[in-house]
């Protein structure tokens, strides 16, 4: 006898499916919402049972599991984000944290190291001249928030390829962590970290990385959402295991691309 699916107590099925459907890539999405007129379908999806709260939440984190795996497949790492003009630049650049910016780190850059670990050749804490004098390019490219906004800025620095080259750095590996001043974390997979654009940002606007925007170094990934883009950068390892990250441990999409 089939079972009855009745309505669930603090679950909005309508609501849930659309929160499902915001964490898929825009092809998924289309397919998804033209065919998910009821529970069941995220039910099919996802291989969970919805009955409560709880088994919502995790089919929430099933989709955002699939939809990792489908950008992950759909990401190619020869294809550039847009760039721009310098008269495209967005002034004032928004600040963008999880705390107000007269609470944003402060670093030392007399004392500055950064700490480098895991699967690399050398170890060797490099100070700020020291990645000041790698070769730089400039990018001026649209920063995307998951938060609905967006604005588009310059940014200058090494790629991140190029600086794991430097180190000796296993490319073969599955992942690159890093750790912020303020204890963010973030990983990234490795075809990423090597993307063309994948940048150890030093400047913005021609200027010296201010405060506000993570001195003394963030990486910028113009193919990824902001939140994935870390700043105030103190640590970075090459790893095969997933470390995970401030927001990803909370329940945002791990990959995040564009």
């Amino acid at each position: 006898m089939p079972r009855i699916r009745k309505p669930i107590p603090g679950v909005d099925s309508k609501l849930l499916i659309k929160d499902a459907a915001k964490i898929m890539p825009d092809p998924t999405r289309r397919r998804f919402l033209r065919g998910a007129t009821s529970l069941g379908a995220l039910t099919f999806l996802t291989g969970c049972d919805i009955v409560d709260g709880l088994s919502a939440e995790r089919v929430l984190r099933k989709i955002s599991e699939f939809n990792d795996g489908a950008q992950a497949l759909l990401f190619n790492p020869n294809t550039l984000a847009p760039t721009y003009p310098e008269s495209a630049i967005t002034r004032p650049f928004p600040f963008n944290g999880y705390y107000a910016e007269d609470e944003a780190p402060e670093v030392d850059g007399e004392s500055y190291k950064l700490i480098v670990g895991g699967r690399v050749e050398n170890k060797k804490p490099w100070t700020l001249p020291e990645l000041y004098a790698l070769p730089q390019e400039k990018q001026i490219t649209r920063h995307v928030c998951v938060e609905g906004w967006s604005a588009i800025g310059s940014w200058t620095g090494v790629r991140l390829s190029e600086f794991l080259r430097r180190v000796g750095a296993d490319t073969t590996s599955k992942y690159v962590w890093f750790r912020c001043a303020e204890d963010y974390t973030n990983t990234i997979d490795m075809p990423t970290a090597l993307h063309a654009q994948t940048q150890l940002s030093f400047k913005f606007d021609n200027e010296i990385l201010p405060r506000s925007y993570g001195f003394p170094m963030k990486c910028r990934m113009p193919t990824k959402l902001g939140f994935k883009n870390p700043k105030y950068i103190v640590e970075l390892a090459v790893l095969n295991e997933d470390r995970g990250g401030y927001w990803e441990n909370q329940g945002y999409n791990w990959h995040s691309g564009l």
